[in-house]
């Protein structure tokens, strides 16, 4: 036991010998590498010393040099040194591509007076510096509340020449903030109707944007560049087969990246795309139920497809194309580019980098005067009214009143149509919530109503409220007749739901006598002159009088004899095939009572014809023999008695017709 103890002893001794040998290799490894730590410090030190001593030593020389060149122009017993003379603010190796060091704007305001020659280099840098400031802080603050207020200060700027400027400068702020992609949105469409070569650029480089980013998998960039066009789609900046074209290309070859990329621009732009092309929006939301069978793409991918269905089934809403705060342009008055992802793309990059003009002042001059036509003449009135401020009592009274007379003549000119949208919004609400169609037409009266204002959608309540107007004033009478004009010249272009409403409601004021009979002289009802549109006005115009009035009264009204110039259109009887039409016409929409002396003026028509000829016959047989004229007498005698005969047996079978008609009448009722 005693070995054993004793050999115990030894193996911790050993143990302890080892660790002890261990620790102190550690500790002088240890001190090796702090060792080698503090010497590059050391090497570090001296060179950042060395370093400075080299710059110290520029700068002493430096400093030594202005000295001198400072002494030469003062007296040796002064001994003092001058200051060193001011580097010119502009130098033109100084400014690069960006424009330079940050200069203030009282420097920068500062420099531009300085310069005395308007169209040099210089000052075109200064000003064109100044633009891209201007706008960049235009579009950065821009939202929808003050919207209204930034597009005059944005018209105010140069936008031909700052073009390029003012794309990259909404691209990135869209980019920075994607939630107000619909404001930058409104903000174009407001810019587009004065200067479209500005919409389609920007439209161009977003395209461009797009097409990049979509070969690059970059997504934060994609989901902008989608959204931006959404947006632009909504506000009909782009036409809406840019929207088809896109999300056929993102559904081709379906990821989980693409797919929701479409569901969120279908989300953003389906509202409007349901209104425009219902048939393509069906298309895309068919490919979307394939890929969802599929189940080849993520669960959560999948969701979204179904949320997007769901909101289909609620017709968008809260997903409203345009918001009323930025609908501020109407539709007549946007222009849409049509653009597509296969044709060349040009983005004109070098917009956005400054080049001298040689016709500066050329440029500013027209700017100015285009400026004027858009905004009026408000900067005039601005820039003259502190004038004479400084005189005596009666001057100050003179430019009351000259400011009196130009508040008078000043028209400011809304370019954003923000009445317009009120007005209509008033009319609305004052139908809404009136009793009546007597009490919305005296509350409409009171109201400023502009001519031209109606309604799109027929309800009888209208043409109650529109018979109320013709009989209180003849100015809304003559409006109407206008309209009347004006709707059949254009009837073409309506969809059908929209002909019956427009035909329904000058059927209730034709029957009503609100509206005179003779605009009915506008329809010419021949073969030629009418389309199937037309021939549809005409037909549901006809069946709504003979519903009001019914067919007795209609066909009195038809053939009132003082009326007759106006129905000739309606009613032909210069060619036979122009009477047989309209005959047809009435007849297969179920009014064929009305051509009954239609029908009887076709059958007389040869009679007529023969009648019109025999005078020409007659004079011709006069200038002949007499002996030729007394043997025609006994033939002329003989043929006389044939045409009675025959004017007899025409008329015993038309009365006999006419009874049949009549039997047949009694039957059916």
């Amino acid at each position: 036991s005693d070995d054993n103890d004793d050999d115990d002893d030894d193996d911790e001794i050993e143990r302890y010998d080892r660790g002890e040998k261990h620790t102190r290799d550690r500790g002088r490894v240890e001190d090796k590498d702090r060792s080698n730590g503090e010497r590059e410090q050391r090497r570090d030190r001296k060179d950042r010393e060395r370093s400075d001593g080299d710059a110290k030593h520029r700068r002493n020389k430096g400093d030594d040099e202005l000295k001198e060149r400072g002494a030469d122009g003062m007296e040796k017993e002064n001994n003092e040194y001058s200051k060193p003379q001011k580097q010119p603010l502009m130098q033109e190796g100084n400014l690069g591509r960006t424009g330079g060091v940050y200069i203030p704007p009282f420097k920068l305001a500062r420099m531009m007076k300085e310069v005395q020659d308007k169209s040099s280099p210089e000052f075109q840098r200064l000003t064109w510096d100044a633009l891209r400031k201007s706008i960049n802080g235009l579009v950065n603050k821009v939202n929808a509340t003050n919207i209204k207020n930034i597009i005059p200060e944005l018209f105010a700027e140069n936008l031909i020449r700052g073009r390029g400027l003012f794309c990259r400068s909404c691209m990135k702020s869209q980019m920075a903030s994607p939630n107000f992609t619909d404001v930058f949105a409104a903000l174009v469409a407001v810019v587009n109707t004065k200067f479209p070569e500005v919409g389609e650029l920007l439209l161009r480089r977003i395209v461009l944007q797009l097409k990049r980013a979509y070969k690059r998998n970059d997504k934060p960039q994609l989901l902008a560049a989608v959204k931006f066009i959404a947006h632009l789609v909504n506000q009909k900046v782009a036409h809406e087969i840019i929207a088809l074209e896109l999300l056929t290309v993102l559904l081709e070859n379906p990821t989980d990246d693409s797919v929701e990329v479409a569901v969120g621009f279908v989300t953003e732009c389906g509202s409007l795309l349901q209104d425009l092309s219902p048939q393509g929006l069906h298309g895309i939301f068919e490919r979307f139920r394939g890929i969802l069978h599929e189940g080849e793409i993520d669960k959560r991918v999948q969701f979204l497809i179904e949320g997007l269905f769901a909101i289909r089934k609620a017709k968008f809403q809260g997903h409203q194309a345009v918001r009323p705060e930025l609908d501020l342009v109407e539709e007549e008055d946007q222009l849409t580019h049509e653009l597509s992802l296969n044709d060349p793309i040009d983005p004109e990059i070098a917009l956005d980098i400054f080049k001298p003009d040689p016709d500066f002042l050329e440029s500013e001059k027209r700017y100015e005067d285009l400026k004027r036509t858009i905004l009026g003449d408000e900067s005039e009135d601005e820039d003259g009214s502190g004038a004479g401020s400084d005189n005596g009592d009666d001057e100050d009274d003179e430019d009351d009143e000259d400011d009196e007379e130009d508040e008078e003549q000043m028209k400011i000119k809304d370019a954003t149509e923000t009445n317009l949208v009120n007005l209509r919004r008033t009319i609305y609400l004052t139908i809404m919530s009136s009793v009546d169609f007597e009490e919305a037409g005296h509350k409409l009266l009171k109201i400023k109503l502009e001519p031209g204002q109606e309604e799109r959608t027929y309800l009888r309540y209208y043409g109650l409220l529109g018979q109320r107007f013709c009989m209180i004033n003849k100015v809304y009478q003559e409006n109407f007749d206008q309209c009347f004009v004006q709707q059949y010249s254009m009837i073409h272009r309506l969809e059908t739901n929209k002909l019956r409403n427009v035909a329904k409601f000058f059927a209730h004021l034709l029957g009503t006598d609100a509206l005179p009979w003779h605009v009915l002289a506008y329809i010419r009802l021949t073969e030629e002159d009418t389309t199937s549109s037309s021939r549809i006005f005409i037909k549901i115009l006809f069946q709504e009088l003979s519903e009001h009035l019914g067919i007795r009264l209609l066909n009195e009204r038809l053939t009132d004899p003082t009326m007759q110039e106006s129905f000739e259109s309606i009613f032909p009887k210069d060619n036979p095939k122009n009477t047989r039409f309209a005959i047809n016409f009435f007849t297969s929409i179920g009014l064929g009572g009305i051509t009954e002396n239609l029908r009887e003026y076709l059958k007389n028509m040869p009679r007529i014809i023969m009648q019109q000829q025999k005078p020409v016959s007659e004079s011709e047989d006069e200038s002949g023999s007499s002996g030729s004229s007394d043997s025609d007498s006994s033939g002329s005698g003989s043929e006389s008695d044939s045409r009675s005969e025959s004017e007899s047996e025409s008329t015993s079978s038309e009365d006999s017709e006419r009874s049949e008609r009549r039997q047949k009448r009694r039957r059916r009722d």
